[in-house]
């Protein structure tokens, strides 16, 4: 029997539409201040022309969002998505763990962004669900797609851990996951295995400042190449 493969259809939404939704989806997966508080409004003008599989769920966020105090959804930010192994808004980790191979990982994240001219602001890991949307939205959407869909069974886990959890970011993945694929084939393997025993681990800790493991995986060698825009998450 030859092994399931996955195939990655194409976006399910025109370019525009695609885009926009990723934008809107990463700016709500930044963390809550009142500037972001602010925005909801415009946010909520961004989606209006959407199809109603991305709009009614980010639109159900934006009441909740709207309709909550500034500090409360900073501390349901906190609890959700930087305490809870399922919560993590980093993709690498939920296929490789707190391991060595996830230090290959985010190299790969950024050499995939050097390659399209784009280089990240320091104190951002690559493969945070936030920077990824934002690249794909702003700057190239076929490699972003291709990251997404690598790490698709994280992002479902993802999915699950919030709606598990009655967070009201559920919606804002959900309308993500409307964008993508339906999980099958090696995704839908892989997505089994999470649920039944989590990301990988070592005893050996990490160190995630990746270029450490090995100097030859820096994905800027050479410190003449010219540096392209950079990304701040959930910018406008």
């Amino acid at each position: 029997m030859s092994p399931r493969r996955n195939r990655h259809p194409g976006p399910r939404l025109r370019d525009r539409d695609l885009a926009a939704t990723w934008q809107v989806v990463s700016v709500l997966l930044d963390y809550p201040t009142e500037q972001w508080h602010e925005r909801l409004p415009v946010l909520g003008e961004a989606v209006a022309s959407l199809p109603a599989p991305v709009r009614d769920p980010i639109r159900a966020f934006l009441r909740t969002a709207s309709a909550t105090p500034v500090g409360e959804l900073q501390r349901d930010y906190v609890e959700t998505f930087d305490v809870t192994r399922r919560g993590c808004l980093y993709l690498t980790y939920f296929a490789h763990g707190d391991t060595r191979k996830r230090g290959l990982a985010l190299v790969q994240f950024k050499q995939a962004y050097h390659r399209a001219g784009v280089e990240l602001e320091a104190d951002e890991l690559p493969d945070h669900l936030a920077v990824v949307l934002e690249f794909g939205a702003s700057y190239d959407k076929d490699v972003a797609w291709q990251l997404l869909n690598d790490h698709r069974a994280g992002i479902e886990v993802l999915r699950m851990a919030l709606a598990d959890k009655d967070s009201p970011w559920h919606d804002v993945v959900t309308a993500l996951v409307a964008t993508l694929p339906e999980l099958r084939g090696e995704d839908a393997d892989k997505l089994a295995a999470l649920v039944a025993q989590g990301p990988p681990a070592e005893e050996v800790g990490l160190d995630l400042a990746p270029y450490a493991l090995d100097p030859r995986l820096n994905p800027r060698p050479s410190e003449s190449v010219e540096l392209g825009p950079t990304i701040p998450v959930g910018a406008p």
